[in-house]
């Protein structure tokens, strides 16, 4: 299920407090990891090379007897030969370890001069030729001479034996004579103890389970004490898989488990014996270090955490309540307050925020106080327009504009004034070129000027030609204009009279024949030229049911979402429809006509219709 914060804090700890936790933690987990390896590597090479040391020095105290023996044999061809030996024998009875030398003759020597040797008695043995040299004869011809005459051979490989419960090591080096028939041989035996007391004296050897072992697994000396006899009879899996190495390789390390071991083995043959040093240490003990690191990773980390979520938290509820203020001063805004600035604290995106937040206040207070001018203004110019409709002789006559923005340009005006006489009447139909404020404010300089004008003598050419001047005055460096529909009933005349001033020709509907046609004529608008002359134009008043429609170009211009527009056409079908109905009614059928096409369009021009209807 998505989680969706909805608010700031919840935000900064779902994206921000949880990744970085995240983070943390597998930064730690693997960081962890690769010190587990290291340690572990580090103590298999450290292991080794204690073992390595040890097994050194059991080597070095296997061979010094085995270098005496050498040298007993080598020099059995050499001057004071008997006399040598003799000295060899005693020193290696007087060696730390060695608990028992033993000279043994296969058959008593034949000079009496030469006692046979008994165990454990020293005797001197004579000169022994070479084996190997089968030239050397003795003294009455035949080969081999009745005295022994030792030969060296290989020294035999340590052997572990129990003497009364305490166990010794013993090598064994074979004499032959002259025909290399093995003729006596020497055995000396070491103390087991011996071996291993410089190995038992190191720490690992105390502190660890150790093991002394020859190849088949057969325990010769432990560091702890009990009646084991073989490598890995208890079912130890570290234990089974030394022995398995032990075949293959010279040294190696052992692990129970690589993720985390249980137990952690090495293993170092010797030189001089077929055994080996093996060492087991607990993996807890090893990876002590990681534990402990990783104790104070998590304390240390934990700690870490709870201050960035003090200090986010924090940092998060100045940026909230200052964020809370700037929502508040905008509530208030939107009610209307524009009272006091807010206070910038900090130099960040949230002063930022809010320093912006002062000046749209500013701007806004400017904008609302230029939008109530606008109110004001557009209220004042609707107030310039006739508010009701006209009844005037047998015509009705009803008008309305609809602005694009809060003001506009177009502008209609019914004109019934005493000095045009009582049986006379003028409408007028404006369009300024743009719509807004500018457009408004030449739309009421030109309604001033056309009823100021009016009133004077004059036919409706003269007026627009007066109007037409005196506005080019003001437009001649803006370059705006106006267009104009004037039209004046007179009802004693029986005459309709009217002047185009750049403007969309009138509609005159007649219902009888149910036809249109246009009340045009030639025409310039008002501001371009202020010496063009405006023709007049007449027609007899006969049109019983007639309507008249003097509009603006918005009408036909609206466009719908298509971007179709209204047009001509479908304003003839709605005043077709709709002209038995009052003035009044066929203007509103119209309007509603328009805003039903638009449907959701904005509206993009100033919309004004005037309509005339005969009774």
């Amino acid at each position: 299920m998505w989680i969706s914060p909805r608010t700031l804090q919840q935000r900064l700890s779902l994206f921000v407090l949880l990744p970085l936790t995240v983070l943390l933690l597998g930064m730690g987990f693997s960081g962890l990891l690769y010190a587990r390896g290291k340690i572990l590597e580090q103590w298999g090479d450290a292991a080794i090379l204690r073992l390595q040391r040890a097994a050194h020095q059991v080597d070095m105290r296997l061979n010094a007897p085995k270098l005496w023996l050498t040298m007993y044999h080598q020099i059995s061809d050499k001057p004071y030969a008997q006399v040598l030996q003799s000295a060899i024998i005693r020193r290696l009875r007087t060696m730390d370890g060695i608990t028992g030398v033993h000279l043994v003759w296969n058959s008593p020597p034949a000079s009496p001069e030469t006692p046979a040797a008994t165990p454990g008695a020293a005797s001197s043995p004579p000169m022994p030729p070479s084996c190997s040299d089968g030239n050397m004869m003795g003294a009455n011809g035949r080969q081999g001479m009745d005295m022994h005459q030792p030969v060296a051979v290989e020294v035999s490989s340590p052997r572990v034996a129990a003497d009364d419960g305490a166990k010794t090591v013993s090598f064994i080096s074979d004499i032959k004579d002259t025909t290399c028939r093995i003729d006596g041989r020497i055995e000396v035996t070491m103390s087991l103890d011996y071996l291993t007391e410089v190995v038992k004296s190191t720490g690992w050897w105390q502190s660890n389970k150790a093991f002394l072992v020859d190849m088949n697994g057969r325990i010769l000396a432990a560091a702890t004490p009990g009646n084991r006899k073989l490598l890995g009879e208890t079912g130890d899996v570290t234990e089974l898989k030394i022995l398995q190495m032990l075949k293959k390789a010279s040294l190696g390390i052992v692990f129970r488990s690589r993720f985390r071991p249980a137990e952690v083995s090495g293993f170092y043959r010797l030189q001089e014996a077929p055994w080996a040093l093996v060492m087991i240490a607990p993996g807890d003990e090893i990876l002590a270090p990681i534990r402990t690191f990783r104790f104070y990773y998590l304390l240390v980390g934990a700690g870490f955490v709870l201050l960035i979520v003090l200090l986010v938290r924090w940092v998060i509820g100045r940026t909230v309540s200052d964020i809370k203020e700037v929502s508040g001063a905008a509530r208030r805004l939107a009610l209307g307050d524009f009272s006091g600035d807010l206070p910038v604290r900090s130099r960040d995106e949230v002063g930022e925020l809010t320093a912006s937040f002062n000046a749209m206040a500013h701007q806004l207070e400017e904008r609302m106080q230029m939008k109530n001018s606008l109110l004001l203004a557009r209220e004042i110019q609707q107030n310039l327009l006739p508010q009701e409709s006209v009844t005037f002789c047998r015509f009705e006559i009803s008008g309305k504009s609809q602005y694009c923005d809060d003001t506009g340009g177009d502008y209609y005006d019914f004109l019934q004034f005493p000095e045009m006489g009582s049986r006379r009447i003028a409408v007028v139909v404006g369009d300024v070129a743009d719509h807004g404020i500018a457009a408004a404010l030449l739309m009421a300089t030109t309604r001033a000027l056309l009823r100021s004008r009016v009133i004077q003598p004059g036919s409706l050419s003269e007026v627009t030609g007066d109007v037409n001047r005196l506005l080019g005055m003001d437009t001649a460096l803006s370059g705006n204009f106006m267009t104009l529909f004037l039209l004046k009933i007179d009802c004693e005349a029986k005459s309709i009279y009217w002047v185009r001033a750049g403007h969309d020709a009138a509609m005159l509907y007649d219902a009888a024949s149910d036809t249109f046609r246009d009340l045009g004529g030639r025409g310039m608008a008002l501001g371009v030229d202020s010496r063009f002359v405006y023709p007049e134009y007449q027609e007899s008043i006969c049109h019983c049911r007639s309507v008249i429609l003097i509009g603006t170009d918005g009408i036909w211009e609206a466009e719908n979402p298509q971007g179709e527009r209204f047009g001509k056409e479908r304003l003839r079908q709605v005043v077709r429809q709709c002209h038995p109905l009052p003035a009044h009614d066929i203007m509103e059928a119209v309007f509603a006509a328009i805003a039903d096409f638009r449907q959701s369009s904005v509206l993009t021009d100033d919309i004004t219709l005037v309509v005339i209807k005969e009774r």
